[in-house]
């Protein structure tokens, strides 16, 4: 396990480059002057020349590129250009809330997505089945800025059942940050059940045609154990496959939940930094959840040898 561990490892260094590389790229690609938005319009050209020589954007690309690629690696991601603080430390005030939103609507996805999904394989084509799939089929066709928007008016200021505001103060308890979580958790998990549905209802149709399915059961093998222990664990690569790939959907989803219920966290603080021409903070955000794809891909491989033994040694 740990000669397949090391290997996946090295094959996510030439992933991590190539999104390094497309992330330096396109943070200049943004139009607008850093140097301009950080002293204004009134500043003297000199003023202008003299911030860009401190940001180091006066240099050439290349020494630029090389020396960005020196400071990701060495853990140096900068000073943000609004608010004069390391961006380390502008992230790590947001990340709790990012992760909390992120693992709920996981949880939410998973806690779902795998009942129905194993409901609808074993009544195909029955009456639960039908319900099944149509409710994926209507988690897949809102938008994530529809659906937020639809709760919040429903269930936040119709009924009253949740607050307004998603975004948990610190210090309150925490059944108040259960009720302030609910909702944007649940804006996001909706997409993730849909998918974990189906494709749990389409593996679980698969295994369960299987010979040793049908030998268990001639055997006399309960249908919770049959299902459970023989269907579902053979099952679990491709659940793991669209959990680690609606990851990266999860971090694009929530830019728009965390505004829709004015939530702190990483999605809202990128979008701040892209309206402030803050490329530093916009840079270093990017690279943040660059890491986080790329360290849920490779926990997603490592879990594929867990579950399936035969995959760490092919």
């Amino acid at each position: 396990m740990m000669a397949y561990t090391i290997r996946r490892l090295i094959l996510a260094m030439p992933t991590l480059l190539v999104m390094l590389t497309a992330i330096f790229v396109l943070v200049r690609l943004v139009p607008g002057d850093a140097a301009s938005v950080i002293l204004g319009d009134q500043a003297s050209t000199e003023a202008l020349a003299a911030l860009r020589t401190k940001l180091g954007l006066d240099r050439p690309l290349y020494v630029q590129y090389l020396t960005f690629l020196g400071d990701v690696f060495t853990g140096n991601l900068g000073m943000s250009m609004s608010t004069g603080r390391s961006v380390i430390h502008e992230m790590l005030t947001v990340l709790p809330s990012t992760i909390e939103l992120t693992l709920a609507a996981i949880a939410v996805g998973l806690i779902f997505g795998l009942p129905l999904g194993i409901a609808a394989a074993l009544t195909r084509n029955g009456w639960i089945d039908y319900v099944s799939r149509i409710v994926s089929l209507v988690g897949l066709s809102f938008p994530a800025f529809v659906s937020g928007i639809l709760m919040l008016i429903v269930f936040a200021i119709q009924l009253g059942w949740f607050p307004v505001l998603g975004g948990a103060a610190s210090g309150t308890d925490f059944a108040d940050r259960m009720r302030q979580l609910a909702l944007p958790a649940l804006n996001l998990g909706i997409i993730m059940m849909a998918y974990v549905m189906r494709v749990t209802r389409s593996a679980m149709l698969g295994i369960l045609t299987e010979d040793y399915i049908r030998t268990a059961r001639a055997k006399g093998v309960g249908s919770s154990q049959l299902v459970l222990q023989h269907a579902l664990r053979n099952s679990l690569i491709p659940i793991i496959t669209i959990v680690g790939l609606y990851f990266g959907t999860l971090i694009g989803n929530s830019v728009l939940t965390e505004i829709i219920f004015n939530r702190p966290g990483l999605g809202k603080l990128i979008v701040g930094a892209l309206n402030a021409r803050d490329y530093t903070l916009l840079q270093g955000l990017m690279i943040i959840f660059a890491f986080c794809v790329i360290i849920v891909n490779t926990l997603t491989d490592l879990a594929y040898g867990l579950v399936d033994p035969r995959v760490k040694y092919e």
